[in-house]
């Protein structure tokens, strides 16, 4: 009986990962090498669905605040009611922070989140006055990435071949708007 336990939690374990944002020990560029977007500075809100069961729709407000640190870095601090990510050990008080910095990938902007150790990645869309802040899915990619440079590759391949973007459709924050 006890050989057959990891057989049931096998697909336990794929269904959740599955689920996670991409996260690596190296971002698209080995440092920043874009100067940051003065525009992004600030706080921006919006409400965002939560994993929900039962046919339940819950939206929860989450605050993303960017903060200059260097001339081509930001400080980035999320807030809200983010309770689902406390098992990930990544919250201090109700607070994600970390530095970020953007690069650019086939025309695209893409921020790359370090926070607790590890990067984050996620594509920035702007339209009119609203800010998206799209994180890539941990299924964008099945290769094994030694360094940046595959990283970028990836995420080029990715940009050119597939029909529909892999985004983590829990952690997206979509039509941000900016508050005071």
């Amino acid at each position: 009986m006890r050989k057959f336990i990891p057989l049931f939690l096998l697909p336990l374990v794929c269904i959740v990962l599955w689920g996670c944002p991409y996260d690596s020990p190296y971002g698209i560029d080995a440092a920043a090498q874009e100067n940051i977007d003065e525009s992004l500075l600030g706080s921006w809100a919006a409400f965002v669905a939560k994993p929900a069961y039962d046919q339940q729709h819950v939206e929860d407000p989450v605050k993303i605040i960017f903060s200059k640190n260097t001339d081509q870095e930001y400080n980035i601090a999320i807030t809200g009611y983010i309770d689902e990510l406390k098992p990930y050990h990544v919250i201090t008080n109700d607070t994600i922070r970390g530095t970020a910095f953007i690069s650019i990938v086939s025309s695209r902007q893409f921020l790359n989140c370090f926070i607790k150790g590890r990067m984050y990645l996620a594509e920035i869309k702007r339209r009119d006055d609203n800010l998206s802040i799209l994180c890539l899915a941990e299924k964008f990619t099945v290769r094994y990435l030694k360094n940046s440079k595959d990283l970028r590759r990836e995420i080029e391949f990715h940009s050119k071949f597939d029909a529909s973007p892999t985004y983590d459709d829990f952690f997206v924050a979509k039509n941000l708007k900016k508050v005071n």
